[in-house]
């Protein structure tokens, strides 16, 4: 009987997976409970519009360091120490006396949130180089999944106790667990693009002497800037869609109560579904045109659906998005992984405060203008992303294997 621990690949990819679902549950722990945080500190609607933007300000500050962390402590080292940092920081911000500590602790999340990102991504990439295999996008669904299981734990946690500490001290217990599965099956080397360059400007001279040099920081490359804005306005639509998208639904279309949840769960539920095909989808049409396409879908379908009105053409404009933004970012982090650590570090940043600046910013769009307009910018920033995506010199596709059917998620 084949048994996973004997595929490396499958080891490592379930390794890898149990970050990403750490990651998404980590976030949808503490959002879940942002209304018991908010009646504990007082807080006004405002105010927990600045604690959401703590966040993002906390990754884009913190891109510096972690381009130094990856350069010093590897993905691997780097993943482990940022799980078990914001596996203890949701006890901390359960504790948290006020406002202004609140807001430092939720910085340093945003940073912590950063450096897993960024470390995670570097080994779904290097998955993909060592067996020559798409993976990133079934990873990037596991997120998804670790957010739904925070949602369904937050419920059920409601229902036996109201005190958030208890709640993320089950919470904190569970990532930690996860950290611990996924240590043994963590790829322990990486090949950035600059270092694989640099061997084979020496393959042809073994013997001669190497001389150290200190990285030094330059100006990120063109296409590395392009990546970036391709998955700042990817992760912004993402964001504001599940931010959203309720609220649309209820106040604009004048859903019932009963409908309205169903916007987050159409948009949810097409990413899920389309991440775990995803990556046979690539190897049958090539990351550039997967991205250009479906973002163009997710642009074009909900502004379709923002200027029809109404409930049913508003569901499926969110499928639109939700089918077409699902691979944006697991190609993109591919494509920044293979300039090396510190393009993906770079864009791996910007698409963190996209993802955590995005949705205050639609608000800001919509409290001035109206949400019609907020979600119109969504939709723009979805066409964003399809111009960007020409700009980019994308790697080449890995051909499918009989090892890793489309209908097969992470299980062999």
């Amino acid at each position: 009987m084949f048994r996973i621990h004997d595929d490396p690949f499958r080891r490592a990819q379930l390794a890898i997976a149990a970050l990403f679902s750490s990651l998404g549950f980590q976030y949808a722990t503490w959002a879940a409970r942002l209304p018991a945080i908010k009646t504990h500190l007082d807080l006004t609607a405002a105010e927990v519009g600045l604690l959401l933007m703590a966040t993002g300000i906390g990754a884009a500050a913190s891109f510096p360091l972690v381009a130094v962390l990856m350069r010093r402590l590897g993905s691997r080292r780097l993943a482990l120490v940022a799980a078990l940092g914001l596996a203890l920081l949701l006890l901390v911000l359960a504790e948290a006396p006020n406002y202004p500590v609140a807001l430092l602790i939720m910085a340093v999340d945003g940073a912590l949130v950063a450096c897993l990102n960024v470390a995670m991504n570097a080994q779904g990439a290097e998955l993909e180089v060592t067996y020559e295999r798409n993976a990133m996008s079934k990873l990037h669904a596991t997120f998804s999944g670790g957010s739904l299981a925070a949602a369904l734990l937050a419920s059920g946690m409601n229902t036996v106790t109201s005190t958030v500490i208890v709640h993320f001290g089950v919470a904190a217990v569970l990532l930690l667990l996860l950290a611990a599965y996924a240590r043994p099956g963590l790829l322990a080397q990486e090949r950035p693009a600059e270092e694989t360059a640099g061997a084979a400007k020496t393959a042809d001279a073994p013997d001669a002497p190497k001389k150290k040099t200190r990285a030094k920081w330059t100006l990120p490359a063109a296409m590395t800037l392009w990546m970036g804005a391709a998955m700042a306005f990817g992760t912004v639509t993402e964001g504001a869609m599940n931010d959203w998208s309720a609220i649309y639904l209820k106040d604009v279309a004048k859903a019932s109560a009963e409908l309205a949840p169903l916007g987050i769960a159409v948009v949810s539920g097409m990413m899920v579904l389309a991440r775990l095909f995803a990556d046979g989808w690539r190897s049958r049409w090539g990351d550039a045109r997967i991205v250009r396409t479906g973002s163009a879908l997710a642009g074009a379908g909900l502004a379709v659906a923002l200027l029809t009105g109404g409930v049913v053409p508003a569901l499926i404009g969110f499928a639109c998005v939700g089918l077409g933004i699902a691979a944006v970012t697991p190609c993109v982090y591919v494509a920044a992984a293979s300039q090396g650590s510190d393009a993906l570090t770079l864009v791996a940043t910007m698409g963190t405060v996209g993802l955590l600046a995005g949705p205050p910013v639609i608000g800001f769009i919509a409290n001035g203008s109206g949400l019609v307009w907020g979600m119109g910018a969504v939709a723009a920033s979805a066409i964003v992303v399809s111009l960007c995506s020409t700009q980019i010199n994308w790697p080449a596709p890995h051909a499918a294997t009989d090892q890793d059917p489309l209908d097969d998620p992470l299980t062999a």
